[in-house]
């Protein structure tokens, strides 16, 4: 049995633009200072389509007003208060489409996380992804929607190799999306997460999965003790280190455990992560990278 976790977070977030032209991401987050409370919103925008940047910063801005406007009614159940945050999103995605009709096609995922004292909710719409990395194990808490799942599906049944379905031209389409419109999927548990010392939570935009889930636990596991800052560093670092000219923006929420009466240790990892990751890279299989993200 573990004992309640009674400590503060260490929350961290950090983005990039990448090789693209502009910054689609959006993140916000709001934890205040010596409290075991607080959330954070991330959003990527649809890449590719009209003003995707407005549509990711539209989308964290209303779920941001929402959730802020919704702590003074703890009544309400957190699942209740997470959709209420996801369908003004989508209604503000929705004013702004018909504000502008340029901005038509305009659209994002988005993950939110809540947390009040142990216990970790969360809503997501799209591939952005939430990780917990536990016990030395990294492991994805939501639901992916996008075609890469059934993709693998198809491979688990002998349908079609793995290589066809890291090249395959819709992996990296979208199955639910937040643009105004009807929204697909969502994945908002009843039952929340019990965070445990020293657990470490990741929300991150499809960017960050240039590097693959063995590489992401493993730079984890070296940088398990360092602050949540350090850690978003040490991965953002990773990423410029595969210098892939197809790099997606990528945005990060560390939000880490802290067990009580210890310091985090400053960089353990740091710049030095370059060597790692590249005999990491040849370690993993398969060995090629999966194709870069549409979003």
């Amino acid at each position: 049995m573990t004992d309640a976790l009674k400590s503060e977070y260490d929350v961290a977030s950090i983005l990039s633009v990448g090789a693209r032209e502009r910054q689609e991401d959006a993140v916000a987050v709001a934890f205040p200072d010596r409290t075991d409370l607080g959330f954070a919103v991330l959003s990527d925008g649809m890449g590719g389509h009209a003003a995707g940047d407005l549509a990711s910063r539209a989308i964290v801005a209303e779920m941001f007003a929402s959730l802020t406007l919704r702590e003074a009614t703890a009544a309400t159940p957190i699942p209740e208060i997470l959709c209420g945050a996801v369908r003004r999103a989508n209604e503000g995605v929705k004013a702004c489409i018909e504000a502008s009709p340029d901005h038509g096609g305009m659209g994002g995922t988005v993950v939110a996380t809540q947390i009040s004292g142990d216990k970790l909710h969360w809503i997501s719409v799209g591939d952005s992804v939430l990780y917990l990395f536990r016990d030395q194990k990294l492991r994805r808490l939501n639901a992916d929607h996008s075609m890469a799942p059934q993709l693998d599906l198809m491979v688990a049944k002998g349908a079609m190799t793995q290589a066809e379905a890291e090249a395959h031209p819709q992996r990296n389409c979208l199955t639910s999306a937040i643009t105004g419109g009807p929204i697909d999927e969502v994945d908002c548990p009843d039952r929340p997460i019990v965070l445990e010392h020293d657990d470490i939570v990741l929300q991150a935009s499809d960017g960050l999965q240039f590097l693959p889930d063995p590489i992401i636990e493993a730079l984890l596991l070296r940088a398990r003790n360092n602050s949540s800052q350090q850690i978003a560093r040490d991965l953002m670092d990773a990423l410029d280190t595969l210098n892939d000219p197809e790099q997606d923006n990528t945005s990060i929420v560390v939000i880490r455990a802290n067990a009580p009466g210890r310091q985090s240790r400053k960089g353990i990892l740091g710049r030095g992560s370059g060597a790692m990751v590249k005999a990491l890279r040849r370690a993993v299989k398969p060995a090629v990278v999966p194709a870069p993200g549409q979003s």
